[in-house]
């Protein structure tokens, strides 16, 4: 599913996060990570097993075109597209804490085409708590 350009979500940033090192010297208000990523049979069919949702419009393609009415074969869960964003966080910090996200899928993402999941950075704002925390909020978008 292609998700909105409305996505938000926000991550808290704890271990490395220091004054010797602050979160902005790596990353800036605008800043965009990206991550491509071709969601094949198996993939999706991980997903199923694993979340236990087996609706047929991501198991059969017959049913994705004729019931669901996608004008092509099976559409990858929304959720596995989903889960890209957290990864391009974490390939970039370690300590990232993942703690809302707010989604709207807009468009189906079909099975063997390349998704393109992109962060961008919104806000960057350090709390004052007894760890110093960083909360990070980014726009998110995928599309193929």
């Amino acid at each position: 599913m292609r998700l909105g350009s409305g996505a938000i979500f926000s991550l808290v940033r704890t271990a490395t996060t220091s004054a010797a090192f602050p979160l902005s010297a790596v990353l800036r208000v605008g800043d965009a990570l990206r991550k491509r990523r071709r969601f094949m049979e198996a993939d999706v069919a991980t997903c199923a097993t694993e979340s236990g949702d087996r609706n047929p419009v991501h198991i059969d393609d017959a049913i994705a075109r004729e019931l669901g009415g996608f004008q092509r074969d099976r559409v990858v869960h929304g959720m596995l597209v989903a889960s890209l964003f957290p990864s391009v966080i974490a390939a970039r910090f370690l300590s990232a804490v993942y703690t809302s996200q707010t989604l709207k899928f807009a468009a189906p993402e079909y099975v063997r085409d390349e998704v393109v999941a992109q962060v961008q950075a919104l806000h960057i704002r350090t709390t004052v708590a007894t760890n110093s925390s960083t909360l990070l909020s980014f726009a998110c978008s995928s599309s193929n």
